[in-house]
């Protein structure tokens, strides 16, 4: 009798997740494909990486995380105020940015992408806010276990 693929550190997944907040869902594979993913990867934060751990394939749990628990706890310093003649520089001189707009910027020596909400509009300057949208709140996590690898 073959024993059921338990999730470890380093496991290949195909599984269904949705993430939700105060606000409703942030990701939701459920209804459409599911997502396979890496984890030790960054693929997820790690403390959603941590809950995965011992889950066996076939399972389907819900599972309440803290607040500040998922995606850490809001950090004033990630806000930045950017002045409008740099995002000139990196994208369209006339864009036109709206509260909550959600922008990228290249990380630097273009070692990836990261992304700010616009949290205020000032004449000179956009004021972003770099935490993550589920910073310092609570978060359900629904796992459907496809395959564990």
């Amino acid at each position: 009798m073959q024993a059921t693929p338990t999730i470890e550190a380093n496991s290949f997944l195909t599984l269904h997740y949705r993430l939700s907040g105060p606000q409703g869902d942030i990701i939701n594979t459920f209804g459409g494909p599911p997502a396979t993913l890496s984890l030790g990867n960054a693929e997820l934060a790690p403390a959603i990486e941590a809950r995965l751990l011992g889950l066996t394939e076939g399972e389907h749990v819900s599972v309440q995380m803290a607040a500040g628990e998922a995606f850490g706890e809001r950090n004033p310093a990630m806000l930045q105020w950017v002045p409008k003649q740099l995002l000139a520089t990196f994208g369209d001189a006339d864009a036109a940015y709206l509260l909550g707009e959600v922008v990228e910027f290249p990380a630097p020596n273009n070692a990836g992408k990261y992304a700010g909400a616009v949290a205020q509009l000032g004449e000179d300057a956009i004021l972003f806010d770099f935490n993550h949208p589920l910073a310092g709140q609570a978060v359900m996590l629904e796992v459907q276990v496809i395959g564990v690898l």
